[in-house]
C-alpha cells in the first residue's frame, strides 16, 4: 500500500508543481489523509525530480546562463534567488510546522486569492526587468508555506509588477532550481548532523520520484504551450473547493 501512495504523491507532484495550485499543498493533504509520515523529506525528494524536470526542458536556457553568468537571465536569477532566501531563513519556524498540515487550508485560501485578482489585473507585454526578478523573487519567498503556490505566486506578481505571462511562466520555472537545490541540501544536513531518522518505503520512493520526474517533463511542455490562454479564475476557483475540504478533513 505504500508504494501505491508514494507513486500517487509522485503523480500529484509531477502534474500540480507546474499547475498554480501548490503540489507542496496537495503532498502534504494527501500524506496526512494518507498517514505518511516525514511529508517533508518526501517532499522535498519529489521536488527534486521535478527540478530534473526542468533542467531537462530548459537545458539549453540552462547551460547558456551557465556559459554566460553574466548575463540578464543570469543575473535576473540571482536577483530574484537573494530575497527568497532571506525571507524563507526568517520564516523557517514556521516552515517546517506547516508541513503539519496546520495552515493548509489557509494557504490554499490565499493562492485562490492571488489568482482571483492576478486574472483581473491587465496584463502588460513589456520586456522582463529585475524589478519583475525582486518582486517575484519575495513572491517566491512567501510561497515556501504548502498550499501556496509556489509558481502561481511568482507568475501573479510577475504580471501584477507588470511582465509579460510567458516570460513570467519561464522565469517562474527557472526560478525554482536554486531553491529546491538548497531545499535538498537543508534537508540532508539536518537529517545527517542532526541523526534523524527517515522511515520511507525506499522502492516506493524511487518509483514516485520516476514518475514525479516523467510526468512533470510533459507538464511544463504542456502548461508552456498553454500559457498565453491560461485563465487564472478556473484555479482560484479549484483552490477556494480544496480549501474547504481541508478544514473539513484535517
Amino acid at each position: 500500500m505504500d508504494i501505491l501512495i508514494l507513486c500517487l504523491l509522485g503523480l500529484v507532484q509531477g502534474l500540480c508543481e507546474f499547475l498554480p495550485i501548490s503540489s507542496s499543498g496537495h503532498l502534504v493533504l494527501l500524506s496526512s489523509l494518507f498517514g505518511v509520515k516525514d511529508s517533508l523529506f518526501v517532499s522535498i525528494i519529489l521536488h527534486v525530480a521535478t527540478l530534473l524536470a526542468v533542467i531537462i526542458v530548459f537545458r539549453k536556457d540552462i547551460i547558456h546562463m551557465i556559459k554566460h553568468p553574466l548575463s540578464e537571465e543570469s543575473i535576473n536569477l540571482c536577483i530574484a534567488t537573494i530575497p527568497t532566501c532571506l525571507i524563507v531563513l526568517l520564516l523557517m519556524p514556521l516552515v517546517n510546522d506547516s508541513f503539519s498540515g496546520g495552515y493548509l487550508a489557509v494557504s490554499f485560501f490565499i493562492s485562490a486569492f492571488l489568482l482571483f485578482f492576478a486574472q483581473k489585473t491587465k496584463e502588460k507585454s513589456i520586456k522582463f526587468t529585475k524589478k519583475n526578478a525582486i518582486i517575484m523573487g519575495i513572491a517566491q519567498g512567501l510561497a515556501v508555506f504548502p498550499g501556496i503556490s509556489r509558481s502561481g505566486t511568482t507568475i501573479c506578481a510577475g504580471l501584477l509588477s507588470g511582465g509579460d505571462k510567458k516570460e513570467c511562466a519561464k522565469f517562474s520555472f527557472l526560478m525554482s532550481l536554486p531553491i529546491i537545490i538548497l531545499s535538498m541540501l537543508m534537508e540532508i544536513f539536518e537529517i545527517t548532523v542532526n541523526g534523524q531518522s527517515v522511515s520511507i518505503n525506499t522502492i516506493g520512493l524511487l518509483l514516485a520520484f520516476l514518475i514525479a520526474f516523467i510526468v512533470g517533463i510533459f507538464s511544463i511542455k504542456l502548461m508552456i504551450k498553454l500559457t498565453e490562454k491560461l485563465n487564472f479564475k478556473w484555479f482560484s476557483l479549484y483552490l477556494f473547493i480544496i480549501g474547504l475540504l481541508t478544514l473539513i478533513l484535517i
